[in-house]
């Protein structure tokens, strides 16, 4: 804890997350009371170690980095610096691993090209910027609560702190949405990251909004697939270019990724996180019309995406054992029964949590689950504290998302469930989950707005 103190004095982002892990209204009293630490010293199959040697099953996953587990990762690294090593950091030209990383990748994607950058917001912004050179088109269409890194043309709102003045927030999942993409003339693209059907029309769910029970989690495969088909008609009927952003997703649903798992094809993929093998890494995989950055006629109209780092040696090998080892048997075999494994994991926990009495369920997308409360209370945030204390590490946003690696066996798995329900029975004894008569997720919020209006109130008269 003492060096998480001083590096919080140091590191921003540190210092970000370790305020915004509650709502902002109890954060000042957790952070003096219920310090996390943020430092860690090793990890081994499906857990990690801190620097006091407390061992915690993974519920991070990395922010999705974590497909396979870290001793994948830990062997892709080591593997591809060894083959690496020869040329060492030479950037400009190509190690002969890159040509080998984009072939799989254009097997993999289904398209016809590929391009490298250095995370997942880059691929983002290339992809975007490549349907506007092309269509000659000026505006992106997004969807309400989806996050597709923090570049501004595609985070208007809470986080940029200037308007997006080239960008369309619409509904997800509305017909309204797809009568504004045939009626403008304006459209270039449409992002869609796949990961929205855990909360369509939501903002990533994080304990530093959970002031009530209101956090949705409803999941339905069949009706999201529709929606995709009918966005995919509508995209191609009017020349809008439909992207796919795959830096969360991609390779976790299905080796195909989301294209794969919902039968659609994209004009453009993006793809990062788990498919650097544990390095920095962004992508784009798009149709050949789409990814070309001149034109024959017009040299001086160009497309221009370079980076210094980007198809760097080192991350290209790691790139590359990442995609050889997904055609091993081993890795392969993960993917069979996929969602039927994790499904009927989160069922039977579901069932535990009911069993008990605990106002906690969960709902998943294969391997990446949401938390929701059953009963009205403006504290369920602490859970994630209760959780921890039963070694189960989460990332900054607490409840909002964990992930899974694929490498949880059986017996990994019922150590978490158990320890689940060990702390939903704890955080019941404490008291956080007392049934107030007449309590309801309206009333809680008009109490906190009562609360935060007095408070402003008597900061503004004692200024006086």
């Amino acid at each position: 804890m003492q060096l998480t103190a001083e590096a919080t004095e140091l590191i921003s982002d540190l210092r970000f997350t370790q305020t915004y892990r509650v709502p902002f209204q109890f954060s000042r009293h957790v952070r003096r009371h219920l310090p996390v630490g943020a430092f860690l010293q090793s990890s081994s199959g499906v857990t990690t170690t801190d620097l006091d040697g407390n061992s915690f099953y993974d519920l991070t996953g990395s922010y999705g980095v974590n497909l396979f587990g870290y001793d994948f990762y830990k062997d892709c690294i080591d593997r591809g610096i060894e083959r690496a090593h020869a040329l060492g950091p030479v950037l400009g030209s190509y190690h002969p691993l890159v040509a080998d990383n984009a072939a799989r990748l254009v097997r993999l994607s289904g398209m016809d090209e590929v391009s490298f950058h250095m995370s997942g917001t880059e691929a983002v912004m290339q992809a975007v910027r490549l349907a506007r050179y092309h269509t000659r088109r000026s505006h992106l269409v997004r969807f309400c609560g989806a996050y597709h890194g923090w570049w501004g043309d595609v985070q208007p709102g809470v986080g940029n702190p200037v308007p997006a003045h080239e960008t369309y927030t619409l509904r997800d999942m509305s017909e309204a949405s797809l009568r504004v993409l045939r009626n403008r003339h304006d459209i270039a693209c449409v992002l869609v990251n796949p990961v929205q059907m855990m909360h369509p029309n939501s903002a990533a769910p994080a304990d530093s909004t959970l002031v009530d029970s209101a956090r949705p989690a409803h999941l339905d495969r069949a009706a999201y697939a529709d929606w995709l088909k009918q966005l995919r008609a509508v995209c191609t009927e009017r020349g809008i270019a439909l992207i796919f952003d795959e830096v969360f997703v991609g390779f976790r649903l299905a080796p195909g990724g989301a294209q794969e798992y919902f039968g659609i094809r994209a004009d453009l993929v993006t793809y990062g996180k788990t498919l650097g093998g544990g390095l920095p890494i962004g992508a784009v995989c798009g149709r050949k019309h789409l990814m070309k950055r001149f034109r024959e006629d017009r040299p001086a109209d160009i497309c221009f995406a370079r980076g210094t780092f980007n198809s760097h040696p080192y991350v290209m090998a790691a790139m590359n054992e990442f995609l050889r080892r997904l055609e091993e048997p081993g890795i392969c075999g993960l993917y069979r029964d996929l969602d039927d494994i994790w499904d009927r994991r989160a069922a039977s926990l579901n069932c535990r949590l009911r069993d008990a009495g605990l106002p906690v369920q969960v709902a998943n997308l294969s391997s990446i689950w949401v938390i929701s409360y059953t009963r009205a209370s403006a504290y369920n945030w602490m859970f994630q504290y209760y959780l921890r204390a039963e070694g189960l590490a989460l990332s900054w946003v607490g409840t909002g998302r964990l992930i899974f690696s694929l490498n949880y066996t059986e017996a990994d798995y019922q150590a978490v469930a158990d320890r689940f329900v060990a702390a939903a029975q704890a955080m019941l004894r404490g008291g956080w989950w007392w049934e107030r008569p007449l309590a309801s997720n309206r009333k809680i919020r008009r109490r906190i707005l009562r609360e935060m209006i007095a408070h402003r109130l008597s900061l503004h008269r004692a200024a006086r």
